[in-house]
């Protein structure tokens, strides 16, 4: 039973990347500016953290409702980690071999973004500066930062896996 928690949540994650990547492919089609957008974000953010729970809560269905908490976790994390480990490489692909230039315009977005909120929060002159050197001086795309990233990314998916396992357990009485 654990390989079909396991295949499961492998099938999710797959379904995971792949409408992540073509998210990403939609908007650096349509408006690469997009990328920066924060509201984009946070329904990504919704989006993966919503495959994760339908994936956990197929999991206990899979088990007729019972589920360790070891298992719950394994199968969110699972999930999100197959899936966002497809985006990141879509996006290294993209912006590493295809088209370099789009992570210089993304950059550019960046830092015009970060100017106006930090103005918006009447941010010293000389933080916002220093906030601009920081940004420019690094590659946010290049293959490093990606897998900083990714790992960050998975950092702060297993807190919300843990939450998810810990409201999604159910230890069944019978065992």
């Amino acid at each position: 039973m654990e390989q079909s928690i396991k295949s499961s949540a492998i099938n999710y994650g797959l379904y995971l990347g792949g409408l992540l990547s073509l998210i990403t492919i939609a908007i650096y089609a349509v408006d690469i500016s997009l990328m920066v957008n924060m509201w984009i974000g946070i329904v990504l953010l919704i989006v993966i953290v919503g495959f994760g729970i339908v994936s956990t809560a197929k999991s206990k269905s899979l088990f007729e409702g019972f589920l360790s908490f070891k298992q719950a976790f394994s199968s969110y994390f699972i999930t999100v980690a197959v899936g966002i480990a497809i985006s990141t490489a879509v996006s290294a692909i993209l912006f590493n071999f295809i088209d370099p230039e789009a992570a210089e315009v993304i950059k550019e977005k960046t830092v015009e973004t970060m100017i106006a909120m930090l103005e918006g929060f009447n941010t010293p002159a000389e933080a916002i500066a220093e906030a601009v050197e920081k940004i420019e001086s690094q590659n946010q795309y290049g293959i490093l930062n990606l897998l900083k990233s990714l790992a960050w990314g998975l950092l702060f998916q297993s807190i919300i896996g843990l939450i998810v396992a810990a409201i999604m357990k159910k230890t069944n009485p019978d065992a």
